[in-house]
């Protein structure tokens, strides 16, 4: 009797601290609720501003992109058209600058600079640069193209390592060939740019990189074209190199 009267007793403590603890966690949230309450009611006023702020801000950046961007890509994309067209048919300053009635390709920058399809024409402006000499323009507008389409991003890319090799700068571009052969990694530009690094290490006298470079496509791009005529490069690497 006297344990059972024990057991009786620790339960009854035991719902006594529940109930206990549960009355603490119900006056904290109290206590929680009525400063927050009361927190709003003192600052309303600077939280309405706060809100009605947030709901501009958010307002605006529709409005903008309906109202202002969405005209704007409508006239870039009209004019695009016959920008890419001349791009097309190799009338490059007729792409670039337009042909007097149609713009080119540095208006459509200059004019519809928010717009997806200036971002598009920065990398055909960039073309048009590298193809006409104007090598250090070839690469202002190129690094202004902003993509990761697996096609362009690894081509604006070497595009980029070619216009520093016309300037003359090799290392530069070297590093623009490695970028864009692991950019986009696949089996038909990867062994492009890579080719393109081992030729531009070859004209800095490196030829341990260049057999580097050439043993990678030999060993992991042995299907593509560079890959088939990859041997007489290593062959002749390896006999000016001595090694």
């Amino acid at each position: 009797m006297l344990l059972l009267g024990k057991k009786k007793l620790i339960l009854h403590f035991k719902f006594y601290k529940m109930a206990q603890d549960k009355d603490e966690v119900l006056v904290d949230v109290q206590e929680a609720y009525s400063k927050t309450e009361h927190y709003i009611e003192e600052n309303k006023k600077s939280l309405a501003v706060i809100l009605g702020g947030i709901v501009l801000i958010i307002a605006g950046y529709f409005a903008w992109g309906k109202l202002y961007v969405g005209p704007k890509e409508q006239d870039a994309q009209r004019a695009m058209f016959m920008a890419e067209k001349y791009f097309e048919q190799d009338s490059l300053k007729k792409a670039i600058n337009g042909d007097g009635n149609n713009d080119g390709f540095k208006y459509i920058v200059e004019e519809y600079g928010v717009t997806k399809s200036a971002n598009l024409a920065h990398y055909y402006l960039g073309i048009c640069y590298l193809k006409t000499g104007k090598f250090e323009d070839a690469i202002k507008e190129l690094n202004d193209f902003d993509t990761d389409d697996i096609i362009l991003e690894p081509v604006a890319t070497a595009a980029i390592g070619d216009a520093n090799m016309e300037l003359g700068k090799t290392e530069e571009a070297i590093t623009y060939y490695l970028k864009a052969a692991k950019v986009q990694e696949n089996k038909f530009t990867t062994p492009i740019y890579l080719m393109k690094a081992g030729l531009a290490y070859e004209e800095l006298n490196n030829y341990a990189n260049a057999i580097k470079i050439y043993e990678q496509i030999k060993s992991e791009y042995f299907e593509s074209n560079e890959g088939k005529e990859i041997e007489k490069y290593l062959v002749k690497a390896h006999q000016v190199a001595g090694i």
